[in-house]
C-alpha cells in the first residue's frame, strides 16, 4: 500500500512564499508553480499569517472571543447555505391556504 505523507514546511518557508505575493506582487499561482506547491496552500498560509498578525495586538480574552465569533460565523454561514438549498414542497407558500375559483378544487 502506498500511504501519502503530508509535507511539512517550516514557518520561514511559509513567510517567504507569502511575502512573494504580498510584498513582491507575484500572483499566488506563479509562486505556487515556482515553488512546486498548490496555490490553495499559499492562500491558506497568507490567510493564517494575516490572522496571526491581526491577533498579535489583542489580549487573551479578545483572542478567545474572536475565536468564538469566527466559529459562530462559520456555523451561521453553513446554516444559511443549507437554508438556501432547501426547496419548498410546493410552488405556493406553505402558510397560505390555496383558493380555488369556479369549483376547481
Amino acid at each position: 500500500m502506498n500511504k501519502r505523507t503530508r509535507k511539512k514546511y517550516d514557518q520561514e518557508f511559509k513567510q517567504e512564499a507569502v511575502k512573494l505575493v504580498t510584498e513582491q506582487g507575484y500572483k499566488i499561482s506563479e509562486v505556487a508553480r515556482n515553488m512546486g506547491i498548490q496555490a490553495g496552500i499559499i492562500s491558506r498560509w497568507k490567510r493564517e499569517l494575516q490572522t496571526q498578525r491581526s491577533g498579535e495586538h489583542l489580549g487573551l480574552d479578545q483572542q478567545a472571543e474572536l475565536r468564538l465569533l469566527r466559529e459562530e460565523n462559520r456555523r451561521l454561514r453553513m446554516e444559511r447555505e443549507i437554508l438556501k438549498k432547501r426547496q419548498p414542497s410546493s410552488p405556493t407558500n406553505r402558510n397560505e391556504i390555496p383558493v380555488y375559483l369556479d369549483g376547481e378544487g
